[in-house]
């Protein structure tokens, strides 16, 4: 279904150029924030207890965070959590207390101070359990990364399986760089949405792959410029449609999905804009650079006497 139809193809491709700065750029500059400042890393993967806490009136987070040096817990972090009346503790793992007389004393200080605060939840993950969930995130990137170039290779070839895992890559950069500038919390369902973010780009990609390889076999005098920019305006109104409907949804959960799925909403807009982007101006003008023609991905009819093409 094409909500509306673009008459005449966009010369996407002449401005290749200027793509390949920007995206280069936005590529150097989210390496060097992912270098310099690092990411926040969540009690997922670094280990430690997140306590949720509920005050009756607004909390004073100052008094929090006094209340917990008191202890000699320097290392916590200490934010509102969705009202002025929650706050949520980050507190790292101290080799000589347990987990539970960890959460156990930080909560009998907190009711010293105010006797009408109330712990919501208490959750723990041990340092051994949070490399290994950083070892195998780390494996599941790297394995779809794998499974997609795989993938390509057979549906299509090796030119757009390289172009279509540069510009995916490209996009997991770029939402890695923004967490890392802003020090956003990098925890599991932020990279689940980055996983997400992995397979919705290479989805973007085959559809427009595949609309170059049908392109070549029916415009077989025209170049390969006006075959690749043909192929994208024929799959803008899908294109537009897809992206629309799944940002809508996303945005709405940025918006209501409380506290819990912001740096997973937060991850999914970003990937997804940036995965409009990079499926048009990186796979596509990398797949052009790497020498994409009508040779590649055209099978050559065997020569036969009943063939009129032979003749």
């Amino acid at each position: 279904m094409e909500i509306f139809r673009v008459k005449k193809d966009i010369p996407f491709m002449k401005y290749r150029g200027i793509s390949a700065v920007i995206s280069t750029l936005t590529f150097v500059l989210a390496v060097a924030f992912l270098s310099i400042k690092g990411l926040n890393l969540g009690v997922d993967f670094t280990g430690g207890t997140i306590m949720e806490v509920s005050y009756p009136e607004a909390a004073n987070i100052e008094n929090i965070r006094g209340t917990l040096s008191a202890l000699d817990l320097t290392d916590t972090q200490v934010q509102n959590f969705g009202t002025a009346q929650d706050v949520l503790i980050r507190l790292p793992i101290k080799s000589d207390l347990s987990i539970a007389e960890l959460s156990e004393k930080v909560a009998a200080a907190l009711k010293i101070d105010n006797e009408g605060v109330e712990i919501m939840r208490v959750e723990s993950v041990g340092a051994q359990v949070g490399d290994e969930l950083y070892e195998d995130g780390a494996l599941a990137i790297l394995f779809v990364c794998m499974g997609i170039v795989l993938y390509l290779t057979m549906r299509f070839e090796w030119r757009f399986a390289i172009a279509a895992i540069v510009a995916n890559l490209h996009d997991v950069i770029i939402i890695l760089g923004f967490f890392a500038f802003f020090q956003w919390e990098f925890n599991l369902t932020v990279l689940a949405a980055v996983l997400a973010v992995l397979g919705y780009s290479v989805n973007e990609s085959v559809v427009v792959f595949d609309r170059v390889r049908e392109n070549f076999r029916r415009m077989r005098k025209a170049s390969v410029e006006d075959v690749i920019n043909n192929a994208i305006t024929r799959t803008m109104s899908r294109t537009i449609m897809t992206h629309l409907s799944t940002q809508t949804v996303v945005i709405s959960m940025l918006i209501f999905g409380g506290e819990i799925l912001n740096n997973f909403a937060l991850a999914l807009t970003i990937g997804i804009l940036f995965g409009i982007y990079s499926s048009i101006m990186v796979g596509c003008p990398l797949a052009m650079w790497l020498g994409t023609s009508q040779s590649n991905l055209v099978i050559a009819k065997p020569e036969s006497k009943n063939n009129p093409d032979a003749l």
